[in-house]
């Protein structure tokens, strides 16, 4: 079921990443395709981020926020599941198996992601430090414990519990973070299981959105 307000998302007028839909605005887009709900985005520059307008919306002047109607969020965990709760199919009917998809997407958000973004912390902000070689071993390293937890739990399983849910979505795309680092590819289920989550239809919908957005702004 679709919402008769057309949600609003705000994402970055002039992405960091180049359009390889790595910024949080993905997650959202994604679950917004995963349950058929039409959506606009609303560019932002980083200045403009930091400006009271924008602060109503999102108090620490970031990216993204979720508009619909009178209500506004931010925090992608809190969007994703406040769409997932709107509409079917991104959270069990099952009283069990809706808890279980709840916690692997707090899982996603508060265990393994912290550890993914200190490392491009380490690589955008720390290169030029003496030290920068043995930081950057050690936060790999502890995202590899990581990763073998996930892995372990994973095993031959298609998906982390009984189907696709919002805790796939949400973890699928915090590993996303990893890519070119080989790391994932050192866990061969787990990039099997990110490579199952991009090609579902969704996903390709939102990162040609996403892409159609940076390329026409960055042909301006």
């Amino acid at each position: 079921m679709t919402s008769d307000v057309m949600p609003i998302v705000t994402i970055f007028e002039r992405s960091p990443d180049e359009g390889k839909g790595l910024a949080r605005d993905m997650r959202v887009r994604w679950a917004l395709e995963e349950v058929g709900q039409p959506y606009d985005v609303r560019p932002v520059s980083f200045a403009a981020m930091k400006e009271p307008a924008h602060r109503v919306l999102h108090p620490f002047g970031q990216i993204p926020t979720y508009e619909e109607g009178d209500l506004t969020l931010f925090e992608t965990g809190a969007i994703v599941f406040h769409i997932a709760s709107r509409h079917a199919c991104l959270l069990p009917e099952d009283v069990n198996a809706r808890a279980r998809a709840i916690n692997w997407m707090f899982a996603a958000l508060n265990t393994i992601e912290p550890t993914i973004v200190e490392r491009e912390v380490v690589l955008y902000l720390e290169r030029e430090e003496s030290w920068f070689k043995k930081r950057l071993a050690l936060v790999e390293d502890r995202i590899r414990v990581k990763l073998a937890d996930l892995s372990r739990r994973l095993g031959d399983a298609e998906w982390l519990d009984v189907g696709f849910s919002a805790g796939d979505l949400m973890t699928a795309d915090v590993l996303r973070r990893l890519g070119g680092s080989g790391l994932l590819e050192e866990f061969s289920n787990l990039a099997a299981f990110v490579a199952r989550a991009e090609a579902r239809p969704a996903f390709t919908r939102a990162f040609e959105a996403l892409r159609t957005f940076f390329n026409e702004s960055d042909a301006v």
